[in-house]
């Protein structure tokens, strides 16, 4: 296998310890201790003791041995260095730009805002949350619509995003979709395999009463501007939505679409600071007009107030998210793109709106003088109406053209034999103009102050709102960002005990080449030569995979779990479909289960049918056989997670599996909590036909506040032909916009491996089982752990309950999250998957100070309970129900109860290096019933 092209790391001269002991937070001293704790001999006892004997992986993982940072990064670099850094003019959706140094170093590179996780609790992602709503004015800004989200996954799901929303507006009544003009190719892909299982037509004409949406692209993918009055005109008489795909930095010189009709609009906010790194990630945004609102998916930041009525920001209109809707969510997106979303924003801020049109200027003229010397010597233009991108006709000399281009060092699009496209960007520069008017064969022209923009231009000023016009110099710039950074709390300051979320260590080493330019500017399209190094490393990393899990084949196209569930999903039906079974269409959901499990199903055509859990949490297998046996003849699949979201390994796992596979269906394994098993058994093994592996927890990929993360599946070998092909072919099954997803974050999962080896995966999956039963036996007593296994021992994370200090004392499951705030703690993850309760995973990155740390300030909290169970503190006036505390309100002190306690609970030392929430409790009732999503532009503010 691929693993033995690896040489055997050469011994080290310089490191005492292995990758794998700086990974594991516990020493062997700590394991010993946390071992007498928990009252067992050994790890291996422990483990035994955790995960069943049948599931068991009786030999070592064949992957190479482990190497150390330095020999990882430089094998990694002779790899990477095989690809072609190549001028592009590719466009189609990627171009060239300049990641400003401030951005990159204060925020792409700086943990603070990579290792943060989803904003969630926002009284500690204060920071993080003013950037993202910096991001929704900007969008909305461009596209001239109330209402922007937080960022989508890419273009090409933000197009299917906005369609799902046009048929949900309809109330699904209406089934067919009309593409207006040319789409992207990866665009008109994913937007045909999420419509398919919905039974949604996508046609061209005009619209009709079934008419879901009209979508066109502004421009379209050849570059070309039309007229979009007839098209919006049109819609509307058909009582359609108008859905607009188009560039933001276009949008910087042309009127908002909002303004002339567009009820969506939708694009990649990649050209504003993010690399093309070889398709991804980046963020794409999605502006909607006011009554769609509440149908949007993803995330919106919204302001509201703190306690003490302060401003303040929170994720807006919560209830959407997938935990608590689950098949009636507005979509299966639990994620986002936060972290590049938040470049982005940082670029606008950095550039504010006279740079931005600058830089939109710029290549504008680029693109008018080579289309002003084309049409001089005798070439002609697809459209005369364009921005940066243009398409000429060749009469069959593009594969020529294109040939003396590459040759030159630049690629062009080539359509096909007769047309080729280029698109100019922030990059081009003269000696790139100069070059390709060699590679045509033309006199350069100066006259090329004509303009090719449509007449609908932007007449009036944009992004005035104060936050865009008031950086300029670089210190403010890195001063802005500090500033925002130190209003979170993310794993650089603490542990983030959230469970199911797997909040482990993103390495350095991991991280360090994602920053390379060999990484960074590979456009996806490029010539497969030119990513030979790329391809190497993917093969790598597939390879790898699948001996981690035991499947046949991986596809890393997947750019979030959530999309991994839909493509797993999608290869069970249509292996189904190959065999003539298109009826099979139920798909059994535990009660337990992730919401984003049944929005997946709902979402790939499949019916819902739940099966019940014991008390004991575990898959009632009774009413599973039951239910298997009422659908036999329809049944698709059954959706597991495992170990459970109960955070323990059930034993019949295997039989549940034999079950659905007698009776026709197929195993999906939702991989949220593969952390627990890596090492130690292969989801392959156990009966799984496919599963999503979230790269961002198991794998090292940072949280990034929300979103980068890849969520790839595995899949046995009769479901390898139904894995997401090329997206651009509008048959391939994508679910992507490009064919390796966010390629550029690979890099960290490869490193991961590579650096951690077989025995190092495994003992990081040990550990993590050690440190959740350290935990649990540390708190158990004075909290009751709600679910174990069947020796007692739980997973890799563990159930706390907190119900019962509601009746005794008044302090909720959140009083209880906010108080840990004081204490410099992230909440693990509340009321899920029972309410009233916290789930804690500690991961195995955490030293056991740390673990001590909070086990600590959990059982002090639990004294502070009791002081108000006994009266010493009222219900209505004590640290609990009032935390988090300010600086603010720490000066200017009104409880009944010390400030010291309040504010420093561990006592005075805690002072020193106090993590200060800049708010209060924010109230998210205020906040969703006054609605705002972005700032006001400077003239509003002002009257």
């Amino acid at each position: 296998m691929t693993a033995h092209s690896h040489k055997k790391a050469r011994e080290s001269t310089d490191q005492v310890l292995p990758f794998a002991a700086r990974h594991n937070g516990p020493t062997p001293a700590d394991v010993r201790t946390m071992l007498t704790t928990i009252g067992v001999p050994s790890v291996e006892t422990l483990i035994n003791q955790t995960v069943p004997e049948q599931i068991r992986l009786s030999g070592e993982l064949d992957l190479p041995s482990p190497s150390d940072e330095h020999d990882a990064l430089e094998e990694l670099r002779s790899i990477i260095e095989q690809n072609v850094e190549a001028r592009s003019f590719i466009g189609q959706g990627y171009y060239g730009c300049r990641v400003p140094a401030v951005i990159q170093r204060n925020m792409f590179e700086n943990p603070a805002w990579y290792t943060a996780y989803t904003p969630y609790q926002p009284e500690i992602s204060q920071g993080r949350l003013e950037m993202l709503f910096n991001f929704q004015t900007l969008v909305s800004e461009l596209t001239g619509l109330p209402v922007a989200n937080a960022s989508l996954l890419d273009e090409a799901t933000a197009v299917a995003e906005a369609a799902g929303i046009a048929y949900r507006h309809h109330r699904m009544k209406r089934h067919t979709v009309k593409i207006a003009s040319p789409l992207h190719s990866q665009s008109a892909a994913v937007l045909a395999t999420r419509m398919e299982p919905l039974g949604i037509k996508i046609a061209e004409g005009e619209p009709d009463e079934d008419t879901a949406a009209v979508v066109f692209s502004w421009p379209d993918t050849f570059g070309c501007f039309e007229d979009p009055r007839e098209h919006v005109d049109a819609a509307k008489k058909a009582g359609a939505l108008v859905i607009v795909v188009t560039d933001p930095l276009a949008l910087t010189l042309l009127e908002p679409p909002g303004h002339w009709g567009a009820d969506i609009v939708v694009g990649s906010a990649q050209r504003f600071g993010v690399p093309m790194g070889f398709g991804g990630p980046h963020a794409a945004y999605m502006g909607v007009s006011q009554p769609l609102t509440r149908l949007m998916p993803g995330r919106l930041v919204g302001e509201s107030v703190d306690a003490r009525g302060n401003p303040a920001y929170r994720l807006a209109l919560q209830t959407r998210e997938q935990h608590i809707r689950r098949d009636k969510a507005t979509s299966n997106i639990c994620t986002a793109q936060a972290l590049l979303a938040n470049m982005s924003a940082a670029y606008a801020i950095w550039h504010g709106p006279d740079g931005l049109r600058a830089i939109a200027q710029r290549a504008a003229r680029y693109a008018s003088r080579f289309a002003e010397s084309l049409v001089a010597a005798g070439f002609e233009l697809v459209s005369d109406r364009f921005f940066d991108t243009l398409t000429v006709r060749t009469e069959g000399k593009a594969e020529d053209i294109h040939k003396r281009a590459h040759d030159a060092g630049y690629l062009l699009r080539t359509i096909d034999r007769d047309r080729i496209g280029l698109s100019f960007d922030e990059t081009t520069s003269e000696a790139d103009f100069q070059a390709l008017c060699e590679v045509f064969g033309i006199e350069a022209t100066d006259a090329g102050d004509r303009g090719h923009l449509p007449p609908q231009t932007r007449h009036e000023a944009f992004l005035t709102q104060p936050i865009f016009n008031a950086i300029r110099s670089e210190t403010e710039m890195m001063r802005y960002l500090r500033k925002l950074a130190d209003m979170d709390l993310a794993l650089d300051r603490a542990m983030i005990p959230l469970g199911s979320c797997t909040m482990k260590l993103n390495a350095a080493a991991e991280l360090a080449p994602v920053s390379w330019r060999k990484i960074g500017n590979i456009h996806p399209l490029a010539p497969k030569p030119h990513s030979t190094g790329y391809r190497k490393m993917i093969a790598d990393l597939e390879s790898w995979l699948c001996e981690i899990t035991g499947f046949a084949a991986v596809s890393l196209q997947p750019n979030a779990g959530s999309q991994g569930e839909f493509a797993g999903l999608a290869a069970i039906r249509h292996y189904h479909a190959s065999k003539g079974d298109e009826h099979r269409d139920v798909c059994l959901i535990p009660s337990s289960a992730h919401g984003t499990n049944p929005a997946s199903a709902s979402m790939s055509g499949m019916r819902i049918v739940m099966v019940a859990c014991t008390e004991a949490g575990d898959v009632d297998i009774h009413d599973l056989k039951a239910k298997a046996k009422e659908h036999e003849d329809k049944l698709a699949a059954l959706m597991i997670t495992y170990p459970s979201t109960h955070g323990v390994f059930e034993t019949q796992i295997k039989d549940i599996c034999e079950v659905v596979h007698d009776h026709g269906g197929q195993v999906y394994f939702d991989g949220a909590n593969l952390n627990a098993m890596i090492g130690l058994a292969k989801p392959f093994d156990i009966g799984a036909d496919v599963c999503h592996m979230n790269l961002h927890k198991t794998f090292c990929i940072p949280h990034g506040g929300g979103g980068p993360g890849i969520g790839p599946i595995g899949v046995a070998a009769h479901l390898k032909p139904f894995l997401p092909g090329d997206p651009l072919d509008t048959d391939s099954n994508a679910v992507a916009a490009a064919m390796f997803g966010s390629a550029s974050i690979l890099p960290i999962s490869w490193m991961y491996i590579r650096m951690m080896g077989a025995a190092g995966l495994k003992s990081a999956s040990q550990i993590a089982v050690l440190s959740a039963n350290y935990l649990a036996a540390r708190l158990e007593g004075r909290f009751d752990i709600l679910y174990r296994g069947h020796k007692d021992r739980v997973a890799h994370e563990c159930i706390v309950d907190t119900r019962p200090f509601k009746e005794s004392a008044g302090v909720s499951v959140e009083d209880i999250a906010k108080r840990l705030i004081d204490y410099g703690f992230h909440a693990p993850t509340m009321s899920w998957p029972v309410a009233g309760t916290l789930m804690i995973e500690p991961t195995e990155s955490e030293p056991l100070a740390e673990l001590d740390r909070f086990c600590d300030a959990m059982l002090s909290i639990r004294e502070e309970i009791a002081h108000i169970e006994t009266g010493e503190w009222t219900r209505e006036d004590n640290p609990l129900v009032n935390a988090p505390h300010t600086a603010v309100e720490a000066v200017s002190w009104e409880h009944g109860y010390d400030a010291m306690t309040a504010v420093a609970p561990t006592g005075p030392a805690q002072l020193s290096s106090k993590y200060w929430p800049p708010v209060a409790r924010v109230d998210n009732v205020f906040g969703d019933r006054n609605l705002v999503c972005t700032c006001p532009p400077i003239e509003q503010l002002a009257s």
